[in-house]
């Protein structure tokens, strides 16, 4: 199978090129620097992109974008997010729907923000979209790949949780604290995490790319999420360390301003990975202390 991956020197995108790699694919990176070869070059920003290097693959997956939780959300920060999407999405479902023959699939991210940050409910692709900054930036996102579906591509949004690896992303960040015995919950604990295994992540795309799933939205989360609770005590038992020290509110609103902390840090969502089950996909690491633990004694 040829892929076209872009994000690929990202957490997720970086595993899904090895691994895609290991099962002898032919994998064409898009990058936004001058290409070397088995690459082609983009500028999202600037609206360029070598189309002639795209043609003749069977699938692509677009994985880029700027970090949602790297910074405060500034004014700046929020419309980097939201136009790295968005034109980053657009450009690349303009051109592969002008590709003849167009690849079979596109595999797009998206992200659970898209159910908002206040629903206890447990939460599948039938879901409506909720409110607030992640849930437009997402609903933005998906509608910018409407160029692919008009031209007949299979588009499958992987709404994903948070992914849990020690090499990066949330878990890193947190690992020295709760290393030291000074971790804890965030504000009252009761959020709920959804959550997904890096291994679990890089192979539901590659599941994906394989089966009839969709076209439309696929939850990429574990069918275990937890509150932050349950999160906090975890990671503590498995690092042998206490967790008594939570982190209130107004600590966390002074870190990272109010709304990024209402949104990411003190909401969440419960989503149920309800279509990925459907499509025939097995989890290998289901529940959080196995994902931890595995993880964490390969690079933790």
């Amino acid at each position: 199978m040829r892929v076209l991956v872009t994000g690929s020197s990202g957490l997720i995108g970086g595993e899904l090129v090895a691994e895609l790699g290991r099962r002898g694919d032919e994998v064409t990176k898009l990058v936004r620097r001058p290409a070397q070869p088995g690459e082609a070059s983009w500028d999202p920003a600037a609206g360029t992109i070598e189309s002639e290097k795209l043609q003749g693959h069977d699938a692509a997956v677009h994985l880029a974008g700027v970090g949602i939780g790297d910074h405060r959300w500034s004014d700046d920060h929020k419309r980097a997010v939201l136009d790295s999407r968005v034109k980053g999405t657009g450009l690349l479902a303009r051109t592969l729907a002008g590709l003849t023959p167009p690849p079979k699939m596109l595999v797009s991210g998206s992200a659970v923000g898209y159910y908002g940050y206040e629903s206890d409910q447990p939460l599948t692709e039938a879901a409506p979209r909720g409110a607030g900054f992640l849930a437009d930036v997402v609903g933005a996102w998906e509608a910018a790949a409407a160029p692919a579906l008009d031209a007949g591509i299979r588009v499958v949004f992987i709404r994903s949780g948070v992914v849990i690896t020690a090499k990066g992303g949330a878990l890193k960040k947190q690992l020295l604290p709760f290393k030291m015995g000074v971790g804890g919950r965030l504000g009252t604990g009761r959020q709920w995490l959804s959550w997904v295994s890096l291994d679990d992540e890089v192979a539901a795309i590659i599941h994906l790319l394989q089966t009839d799933a969709g076209p439309g939205p696929v939850n990429v989360t574990s069918p275990q999420p937890v509150t932050n609770a349950e999160f906090t005590a975890t990671l503590a038992r498995v690092l042998r360390r206490p967790a008594f020290m939570p982190v209130p509110n107004l600590a966390l609103h002074g870190l990272f301003g109010r709304e990024m902390t209402k949104e990411m840090l003190l909401g969440g969502q419960r989503v149920l990975p309800a279509a990925l089950e459907a499509s025939g996909f097995t989890f290998r690491h289901p529940g959080l202390e196995d994902a931890l633990r595995a993880t964490l004694s390969e690079g933790g």
